[in-house]
């Protein structure tokens, strides 16, 4: 058993009220070691979320997701740049993109990310786009035509394939494909457990490799809707396989910024890093501002 411990009692990135893009949140970020740094891709959002209240969106509350880039030398004082990275195209994007997750497979950064249209809270979809260097990104479009979040790709290729890692709620899934473009075998990789992770579950960042296997932390929703994150061990040579899962997450949310926001009670996270043998896990909390914790990876122990 092992738990995350904060290395910030403070946000490291807040909302900035004087750009439009990002003015009422920034939160769930790609987290990703690129040439000695760590970048976030993190998700901003220019308006509150009381349209989440509404049975169906509505237009006259509509918010709209964007993707901003964040670098830093020690992982804790970012740099932002000032104008978004990455933005909403098309009918399926109308209401923008969300929760980033980047996988390094080759010399590409895969980007896997839910494509949001609007016409309905079910209207989600995930989507690639790919990059050589974190900042210029091709679309790849929509890879799985069903409702569908919290998709990412391992970065190791499994048989001569690629493995994504997405959610059929409440469920966390794989799937696999020659060419990333067509799915198959399907199949539950880890079903909800009543208690903390009894409404739904769903990857945080692509899984790290270890000497005992592959570190999967993925998120887990109770009955009250409060998020947290938990962890389990991917078989080594079969990731498609859980050897283990723990009993309690390993980190919940405890500080004011946590509990409340515009979601209240979440701790939710989309990448994490290894830097120096740390492992630093990035987290939106409370659908607002973006917080750090983080473990020696040798204590990461099942």
């Amino acid at each position: 058993m092992f738990r995350l411990r904060r290395l910030a009692d403070q946000p490291v990135l807040a909302p900035i009220t004087a750009n439009p893009w990002e003015r009422a949140a920034v939160f769930n970020c790609a987290a990703v070691l690129h040439e000695g740094r760590v970048h976030l891709i993190y998700r901003a959002a220019d308006k509150d979320f009381a349209v989440l209240r509404c049975p169906k969106p509505e237009e006259a509350l509509k918010f709209t997701s964007s993707f901003g880039l964040a670098v830093s030398d020690d992982g804790i004082e970012f740099t932002r740049e000032p104008q978004p990275l990455f933005q909403g195209e098309g009918e399926q994007e109308a209401w923008g993109v969300e929760d980033p997750r980047v996988s390094k497979i080759g010399d590409t950064f895969y980007m896997v990310y839910t494509a949001f249209g609007g016409r309905s809270w079910e209207d989600h979809r995930i989507a690639l786009a790919s990059s050589p260097d974190l900042r210029t990104w091709q679309r790849r479009g929509v890879l799985l035509d069903e409702p569908n979040k919290d998709g990412a790709l391992l970065e190791d290729m499994y048989d001569g394939r690629y493995l994504l890692f997405h959610r059929r709620v409440p469920h966390i899934w794989t799937a696999v494909s020659p060419d990333l473009k067509n799915w198959h075998d399907h199949k539950i990789l880890m079903e909800t457990i009543p208690g903390w992770e009894g409404l739904k579950i769903g990857i945080a960042g692509p899984p790290v490799a270890t000497r005992q296997g592959y570190l999967m932390i993925y998120h887990a929703v109770d009955k009250k809707n409060t998020y947290r994150l938990g962890a389990a061990l991917l078989d080594g040579e079969d990731p498609t396989k859980v050897v283990r899962r723990l009993p309690e997450p390993i980190l919940e949310p405890e500080l004011e910024w946590e509990k409340v926001g515009h979601v209240p009670n979440v701790v939710f996270s989309c990448g994490q890093v290894v830097k120096d043998g740390f492992l630093c896990v990035y987290y939106g909390a409370a659908d607002q501002v973006i917080g750090v914790a983080g473990i020696e990876l040798d204590e990461v122990v099942f």
